[in-house]
């Protein structure tokens, strides 16, 4: 912030205060021209209900001027007047910083020593999952719901297809250094009917109902632009993030509509990396929570 705005922020705020202050004595100043002290004033409303003229208690006022008073004592000790740090120097993110710290060194021993254990074994303790399924809330139901059944785009972590592999520790990786996957358009190349015939090639491969001729032409296309990745079988590639189109288990949706749309624009998605944010002993129970969700 500039030193003009912070000088402008500064005045306005205790132009503020101090009219408050003003408006309090004013108000309670006795005028010559008043009704005298519990006198009607004349003010009615609904046929009977009059106004008398009594002053304000002075307890009440009072309240007023300790709220003020207040308001320039935090002032001095906190932020608030522009670029003034206040005398304590308190700051939201000094704040977060020192919780930050206390939590960890709190609760950095009990993830240390769950640390030391394999995945498959934190996988099958119930305290060791329960903290991991709290993990989850927090950092990853946004996206993978609640119950980790993922939603149009997010895949569902509870069954056993991965795009990137299910091991413990392709888990991990995708949690700590995340995951950015790209399905490059291909109406530019094979043209709408390309398009259309890719389409029923690949429901065919789960075997969905499906336009044999169309499929047929499909494959030949599917065979020069689409097998590098996906494979000649269609069981895709994990270690590049290919789906398996065998399966019938669509993260774009298994309309045919959706996966036209996917063949002909695209799709991209990204799993971010969580390796700064949760660090590795975090992660290690948080993959030993999801890896138990597909390995009962």
């Amino acid at each position: 912030m500039s030193d003009f705005w912070s000088g402008y922020i500064a005045i306005i705020t205790i132009a503020n205060i101090l009219a408050c202050l003003w408006l309090i004595k004013w108000a309670s100043k006795k005028r010559n021209d008043e009704a005298a002290q519990g006198d009607v004033t004349g003010h009615k409303w609904d046929d009977d209900l009059e106004e008398y003229n009594n002053p304000l208690p002075r307890w009440w006022l009072w309240l007023f001027y300790l709220t003020i008073l207040f308001g320039f004592i935090y002032l001095a000790l906190y932020p608030g007047l522009g670029n003034f740090k206040g005398k304590l120097g308190w700051s939201q993110t000094g704040q977060y910083e020192d919780e930050i710290k206390y939590a960890n060194k709190t609760y950095d021993p009990i993830f240390a020593q769950y640390a030391k254990q394999d995945i498959a074994t934190l996988a099958k303790d119930s305290n060791a999952t329960k903290i991991g399924q709290r993990l989850f809330l927090n950092h990853c139901a946004t996206c993978h719901a609640s119950d980790a059944g993922g939603a149009r785009g997010f895949p569902n972590l509870t069954d056993n297809d991965w795009i990137w592999g299910g091991d413990a520790n392709n888990i991990k990786t995708t949690i700590l250094d995340g995951r950015v996957g790209a399905m490059p358009p291909w109406e530019a190349v094979i043209g709408e009917q390309g398009v259309k015939d890719v389409t029923q090639y690949v429901i065919s491969l789960s075997g969905r109902q499906h336009d044999a001729a169309m499929a047929k032409a499909g494959k030949a296309q599917y065979d020069v632009m689409c097998v590098a990745c996906h494979g000649a079988n269609g069981k895709g590639n994990t270690a590049i993030g290919a789906p398996n189109l065998t399966d019938n288990v669509w993260l774009y949706g298994a309309s045919t509509g959706s996966i036209v749309q996917s063949i002909a624009k695209g799709r991209t998605g990204v799993m971010p990396a969580n390796r700064d944010f949760l660090g590795e002993d975090k992660a290690h129970l948080l993959t030993a929570y999801i890896y138990s969700l597909s390995n009962k």
